[in-house]
């Protein structure tokens, strides 16, 4: 019989990014900078559960918090170059579903 191991590096990365919200984060931010409020809104994520996976992608060196000195205050997050690579991951993806991930009438937003 064959033993198969998972590499512990993509173990991990699989872990990290299957974390609730994760990959909808960093797919979200593809785009470019996004406001927290933007964010909650076009994702559907409460705001606590925002803030602690911003803050752990901040750690994490995927994401970066930009705070403007504006009246009111403006943040943004945007993808470091190490989020930015994964890009073409989550572009793989998005056109794997097109393809193969039907939906039904509970999944309409």
């Amino acid at each position: 019989m064959n033993n198969f191991e998972l590499c512990p590096r993509f173990e991990k990365a699989v872990s990290i990014l299957s974390q609730r919200w994760t990959a909808l984060i960093i797919y979200q931010l593809t785009s470019g900078p996004q406001r927290f409020c933007t964010m909650t809104e076009k994702l559907g994520v409460s705001g606590k559960t925002l803030t602690e996976r911003l803050k752990e992608l901040e750690q994490r060196g995927f994401v970066v918090r930009d705070v403007y000195p504006e009246t009111p205050v403006r943040i943004e997050y945007s993808l470091t170059d190490k989020g930015m690579s994964l890009t073409p991951i989550m572009k793989e993806i998005e056109k794997w579903s097109s393809k193969w991930i039907a939906l039904d009438s509970t999944d309409a937003k």
